[in-house]
């Protein structure tokens, strides 16, 4: 499994989908913020000058060596919810993230937000 302390190590590495074709590379990871298991990745993709960050979960996310394989269809991936590179994901913004993926919501029993990034 990925763990996402080793983050600064995988940043910049290849993600690709179960069939090993390249979405893009890893950005970041976003921990589940009530178990602090990591739960999403952002990837880049686009060209130079159009570039955004996507989210892709990391559940059943494997690593080889120099890349991520997650366990979602590339296709998928690159119609998910975006950020510009420089943007955060807003509170508001994760339910629509994981109902892409068919994947439940929840928030916190205060209602606090989901997803933390690391």
């Amino acid at each position: 499994m990925f763990e996402a302390d080793d983050i600064r190590e995988w940043r910049g590495h290849d993600v690709v989908d179960a069939g090993n074709r390249k979405i893009g590379s890893l950005e970041a990871v976003y921990v589940d913020t009530a178990t602090d298991s990591p739960s999403f990745a952002t990837v880049t993709i686009g060209l130079p000058t159009k570039r955004r960050l996507i989210f892709v979960p990391l559940t059943d996310a494997t690593v080889g060596p120099g890349y991520l394989k997650v366990a979602w269809d590339k296709k998928l991936a690159k119609e998910s919810p975006s950020i510009d590179i420089d943007g955060e994901l807003l509170a508001e913004d994760e339910p629509q993230i994981f109902s892409h993926y068919g994947l439940p919501y929840a928030t916190g029993a205060n209602g606090e937000r989901r997803l933390g990034r690391r």
